[in-house]
C-alpha cells in the first residue's frame, strides 16, 4: 500500500471545520437561492453547503452580494428546500493536489471516483490562479515525440506549446487524445473531462488510454448531468493540478476536452448571475475566461516546469468562426483542424492539414525538414484545387506539372498522414522524404 504521508494526513485535518458560519434561506428563485446571515463573511466565489430539510446535502457557490443578503447558485436542483433552510459558509475555492494521484481518477473538488481513498496534498491552490508572469516565462522548448507520425514531422509539438483541436462529435478526438496522453514526452498527464457523458469515463480509461496511458494520469472528470458550476470547476481545477507538478518541476502535458462545454458552463453560471448575453448567446467574460485558462499552461519561469497542452473544441459543421473557435485559436499557438469528410472515408487521424498550422514552425525542424514540409504541404494543396477536376475526370495528364506531381504522390502522403505506428521524429521524417520521393520517381 502507497505510503500517504503525514503531511497529506495533517492537511487533511486542517481543512475539518469544526465552527461555521451559518445563514438561512429568505427566498428561493428559478435556480438560485437568496442567503441573509452571510454578508458580512462570504466573498464572491466562495462554497457552501446547503443543508436540506431532508435527503442529502448539496454544495453551492457565491455568485452576487448585496447588502440585504448573498445570491448562491446550487450544485443540485433546488426540490426540498424551504425558506429558513441553514446554509454554511465553506470557505474558498480551492484544491489540494498531491503526487498520489497520479493513475487516479477524481471530481472537480479532489474528492476519488475509482472508489479507494485518496488525501488531499500540504498546499492547498487557488482554482483561478493567475498566469506565470510573462516577462519571466522562458521560451517554448524542443520537439516532443508524439507517436503520431504527422504531429512528427508535418505539424511539430514542442514542449510548452498550446495547440487546439477543433473537431466535430464522431470524428475520432478523443482517440486522438488518448494517443497523446500514451506517447507524447512527459513526466505526468493532466486530463479535463468536462461534460463528458458518464457511460465513457470507464470507456475512456479503461479501452482508448489503457493501463499505460493512465500509469501517468490524473484525471479530473465533471460529467454532464452536473450542475454548471461543477463542470466549470472540472477545468479550472485540473489546470490547478497541472500547475502543482509544473511547480514541482515536472514537463506535464495537460489535455482538455472540451473547452467548449466550459465555456457552456460559463454561459449558464453567468446568466443565472445576471450577465447579459451577447456573442451567439455567449456572456462578455467568456472570452476572458478562455484565455485565462489558456494563458496558465505554456512555459513555466526558471525553475519551474512546463505545460504543454491540448485544448479540443467542439466545432458543429466545421465552422471555425463560431465564438468558442474564434477567442481560442487567437490565443494558441497552433490549431489543429478535424474533418468529417476525411473521417468518412477511413483515414484516421483525420486532420485537414491544410487548414491547420503550428506555430512552433520553423523553429522546431532543420532546413532540410522545414523544406519536407513546405514540399508537401504544396503538393497536398495543389491537389485539393484540383480534386474537383480530378474526380470528374476533367484534368488531362499534362496540362500541369505541379498538378500532376501532386496525383502521384496524394496516395503515399494520404497513408502517411493516417500513421500511428509508434516511430521517433527522424523516422517519420525518412519516411515523408520516402514518401515524396516516390513520388518524383513515378514521374
Amino acid at each position: 500500500m502507497r505510503d500517504i504521508g503525514f503531511d497529506a494526513l495533517q492537511a487533511a485535518v486542517e481543512a475539518l471545520h469544526p465552527v461555521a458560519r451559518v445563514g438561512r434561506i429568505v427566498e428561493i428563485g428559478r435556480g438560485t437561492l437568496h442567503v441573509s446571515g452571510l454578508t458580512d463573511a462570504a466573498a464572491l466565489g466562495d462554497r457552501v453547503t446547503i443543508r436540506r430539510p431532508t435527503g442529502p446535502d448539496i454544495g453551492g457557490e457565491v455568485l452576487r452580494l448585496a447588502a440585504d443578503g448573498v445570491t448562491v447558485l446550487p450544485d443540485d436542483t433546488v426540490e426540498g428546500l424551504c425558506i429558513g433552510s441553514r446554509v454554511e459558509l465553506a470557505g474558498r475555492s480551492e484544491i489540494a493536489p498531491d503526487a498520489s494521484w497520479i493513475g487516479r481518477i477524481v471530481d472537480p473538488f479532489g474528492r476519488a471516483l475509482d472508489g479507494r481513498p485518496l488525501l488531499p496534498g500540504p498546499i492547498p491552490r487557488s482554482l483561478r490562479a493567475a498566469a506565470p508572469a510573462a516577462a519571466r516565462r522562458r521560451r517554448l522548448g524542443p520537439r516532443l515525440e508524439t507517436g503520431v507520425a504527422v504531429f512528427n514531422t508535418l505539424l511539430p509539438l514542442v514542449r510548452g506549446q498550446r495547440i487546439g483541436l477543433f473537431a466535430g462529435s464522431g470524428v475520432g478526438k478523443s482517440s486522438l487524445l488518448a494517443k497523446f496522453a500514451r506517447g507524447v514526452s512527459a513526466d505526468v498527464v493532466v486530463i479535463a473531462l468536462i461534460g463528458e457523458r458518464g457511460r465513457e469515463l470507464r470507456e475512456f480509461t479503461e479501452r482508448v488510454l489503457g493501463r499505460e496511458g493512465m500509469a501517468r494520469s490524473v484525471i479530473v472528470t465533471a460529467t454532464s448531468d452536473q450542475s454548471p458550476l461543477v463542470r466549470r470547476r472540472c477545468a479550472w481545477a485540473a489546470m490547478a493540478v497541472a500547475e502543482h507538478f509544473r511547480d514541482l518541476g515536472a514537463h506535464v502535458l495537460f489535455l482538455a476536452d472540451s473547452v467548449t462545454r466550459f465555456a457552456e458552463a460559463h454561459r449558464e453560471v453567468a446568466l443565472a448571475a445576471g450577465e447579459e448575453a451577447s456573442l451567439r448567446g455567449y456572456p462578455p467574460s467568456t472570452a476572458h475566461m478562455i484565455m485565462a485558462l489558456a494563458e496558465r499552461a505554456g512555459p513555466g519561469p526558471e525553475g519551474a516546469g512546463d505545460i504543454t497542452a491540448v485544448f479540443s473544441v467542439l466545432v458543429a459543421g466545421s465552422d471555425m468562426e463560431e465564438p468558442v473557435a474564434d477567442i481560442l485559436r487567437g490565443a494558441l499557438d497552433g490549431h489543429v483542424v478535424m474533418d468529417r469528410r476525411i473521417a468518412e472515408r477511413g483515414r484516421y487521424p483525420a486532420i485537414d492539414l491544410l487548414r491547420s498550422v503550428s506555430r512552433s514552425l520553423p523553429d522546431a525542424a532543420t532546413g532540410e525538414e522545414n523544406a519536407l514540409i513546405a514540399e508537401a504541404r504544396r503538393l497536398l494543396g495543389a491537389y485539393d484545387r484540383a480534386e474537383l477536376m480530378i474526380q470528374a475526370g476533367l484534368y488531362a495528364a499534362g496540362s500541369d506539372p505541379l498538378i500532376d506531381a501532386a496525383i502521384r504522390v496524394w496516395p503515399g502522403l494520404d497513408a502517411f498522414l493516417a500513421e500511428d505506428e509508434p516511430a521517433n521524429a527522424a523516422l517519420s521524417f525518412r519516411r515523408l522524404a520516402a514518401c515524396l520521393a516516390a513520388g518524383r520517381r513515378a514521374g
